[in-house]
Order: structure tokens, then C-alpha cells, then sequence
């Protein structure tokens, strides 16, 4: 029986640096780290902990000029931790939903 693929929009495999910030308990939170891959409608990353399946996160990225078509652009995302998958020993990987997301203006700073 075949499997049925979950994602709706395509996925590229691009390594992209990455800013991560949520909540956890009365503590905010923040990571640096790089895409395994990403679409329109989310990403996926490791980090070396695990941040809970439905975690809501911001994450920030500088899309290069080969995604945007144009000059980089600087971008805030808003959305929430999907899967998370931890094996003993490695890095957690993230699948992470986006829910809305703005473009920042040349003034404002990534996280």
C-alpha cells in the first residue's frame, strides 16, 4: 500500500541560516542554525534540543537573491512546531508548519 505524500507545496533541499525563537515555560528562547529543506508552506531544521510538537516559534531568514529573483530579502515567519523528531545522541529534527509570514524592510534587524 502505498503512502500518501502529506506535503502540499514543493520542498527544496536548501541550506538556509535560520534564527528560531520560542517559548518554553516563562523562558524565550533562541537558536541559530540551517535548513534541511523548504517550501512555501514550511521548513524543516535540526536543533540540538527539542522544541515540543506545537510549539508556536518565529524564525527569521535572509532569502538569497536565487530564491527571491531579485535582491535578498529579509523575512519573518510565525508558525508552529509539527513533528519533532528525537533519536538519542543526534540533533532534533523539526518539521515546522508557517503560518503567516512578512517581509521585513531594509532597517529592520533579524533576531
Amino acid at each position: 500500500m502505498a503512502t500518501k505524500d502529506r506535503r502540499r507545496a514543493e520542498r527544496f533541499n536548501f541550506g538556509m541560516p535560520i534564527t528560531v525563537c520560542w517559548t518554553s515555560g516563562p523562558e524565550q528562547r533562541k537558536a541559530q542554525t540551517v535548513t534541511q529543506d523548504v517550501s512555501a508552506g514550511g521548513l524543516y531544521f535540526y536543533l540540538p534540543e527539542a522544541i515540543p510538537d506545537g510549539t508556536t516559534v518565529e524564525i527569521e531568514m535572509m532569502l538569497p537573491t536565487e530564491v527571491s529573483l531579485g535582491s535578498a530579502v529579509k523575512v519573518r515567519c510565525h508558525g508552529r512546531i509539527q513533528r519533532c523528531t528525537l533519536k538519542p545522541g543526534e540533533s532534533a529534527g523539526m518539521a515546522t508548519m508557517i503560518e503567516k509570514y512578512e517581509f521585513l524592510s531594509a532597517n529592520e534587524d533579524i533576531a
